[in-house]
């Protein structure tokens, strides 16, 4: 085929390079257009009001970064989803019809019911260009090299509103002009990192396809500073969450006692951390130190997560498990339900690192129902935190002696 270049100009607008191309043996054809001069310092929104057939006929400029909306259908063309054309109001919903046509056999022959409905949606596209009622067309580009046509100028017209505005982060990191961004300053200082929400790549544990990790740190009143990380994939929809604590290891290790005797105490906030070990006297239940890692949830979602974990495993109610086991996790499934509910029990938190947290919802005065019990570390848990082979102080090398 053969390619021709064409830089033209557009009365009030400015210069652009409209490209066709066409093929001899097959008749097909194309246009595209690109915009001949620089990303503009503002997006700029064009809102028309079509009323009549003479409407349709604008001329309209959409580059390939530019998104286009109908409100009254609900109907978008989202930015990046087609080339940068030089075209009409009718030949946008023209082209929208012909793209959503496009594959209407096949989804006749695999889904009747979804091709139906596009069927109703191409019929009222059809519809608008005849302006039996009026419409709203929207088109948005953040490059603001998009266009759309007043016949009346210089004068205004008021069927017309056209907004320029100022791009977001996100918009500047589609249009590559994250390194342009002279205003933006990185936070410095802790106080700035309150306030953000940092975000790094990562892969997702269930499928290991790329994913992002959210990063956040944040004060529990009464207590100190945790970083919670949330993880959600897109994918395969895994979303999981952590928690770390924001400082050091305590001098003495916490035991956190509550006696629940009320259904108001599933409410109360949690921090686990991934040192800390559960127990709960009354269901003869012991929930080891490392298991469910570190989750800042209610009590009420941390004994769903206890089930959860009872639950899903394949050797406790799975196919490989024994019927006498079987039955008594469900009895013990069944008591847990019920110290969700009615039943009264006692809720152990210990943690050797002092980095678990229990809401106290009488604070700053005491709570009956809950006592916190600070103790000296044995040797042994020491040992499983790695701070007796720690040295902090004393470890720089010592001046040679002067002869």
């Amino acid at each position: 085929g053969v390619t021709r270049l064409l830089l033209t100009r557009i009365p009030f607008f400015k210069e652009i390079i409209v490209s066709s191309f066409s093929c001899h043996s097959c008749s097909w054809s194309n246009t595209e257009i690109q915009s001949a001069g620089r990303i503009q310092e503002q997006g700029v929104c064009y809102t028309l009001a079509v009323t009549s057939r003479q409407d349709m006929n604008r001329e309209v400029v959409k580059t390939d970064c530019a998104s286009a909306r109908i409100p009254e259908l609900d109907f978008e063309i989202p930015a990046f989803s087609q080339k940068g054309v030089l075209t009409t109001i009718e030949g946008i919903i023209a082209r929208a019809v012909a793209a959503l046509e496009q594959d209407q056999p096949a989804r006749r022959a695999t889904d009747t019911e979804v091709a139906r409905k596009i069927d109703e949606f191409i019929g009222k596209l059809r519809q608008l260009k005849e302006v039996n009622s009026p419409f709203t067309f929207i088109l948005d580009d953040p490059s603001g090299n998009s266009f759309v046509e007043n016949p009346q100028a210089p004068q205004r017209d008021e069927a017309l509103l056209v907004t320029h505005y100022r791009r977001s982060p996100q918009q500047c990191a589609l249009l590559g002009l994250e390194g342009e961004e002279v205003d933006a300053k990185l936070p410095d200082t802790a106080e700035d990192l309150r306030d953000e929400v940092l975000q790094f790549n990562t892969n997702c544990p269930e499928c290991n396809a790329p994913a992002s990790t959210n990063m956040k740190l944040v004060q529990i009143p009464h207590f100190k500073e945790v970083i919670i990380m949330a993880t959600n994939c897109d994918s395969c929809g895994h979303r999981t969450n952590e928690v770390k604590s924001g400082g050091a290891i305590e001098p003495r290790g916490t035991r956190i006692t509550l006696r629940i005797t009320d259904p108001s105490d599933m409410t109360r906030d949690i921090l686990k951390s991934e040192t800390c070990s559960v127990e709960i006297p009354e269901l003869e239940f012991e929930l080891g130190m490392g298991a469910l890692g570190g989750k800042f949830t209610t009590l009420e979602g941390l004994l769903k997560d206890i089930r959860d974990l009872v639950e899903k495993n394949p050797f406790t109610l799975g196919d490989s498990s024994m019927a006498s086991r079987t039955g008594k996790l469900q009895e013990f499934i069944g008591k847990l339900q019920d110290v969700k509910g009615k039943a009264q029990a006692h809720f152990i938190m210990d943690d050797p690192a002092g980095n678990s947290y229990l809401q106290n919802v009488y604070a700053p005065e005491e709570d009956p129902e809950l006592s916190v019990q600070r103790y000296e570390r044995s040797f042994e848990q020491n040992e499983e935190l790695g701070l007796n082979d720690m040295r902090t102080e004393g470890y720089e090398p010592q001046p040679a002696a002067g002869r």
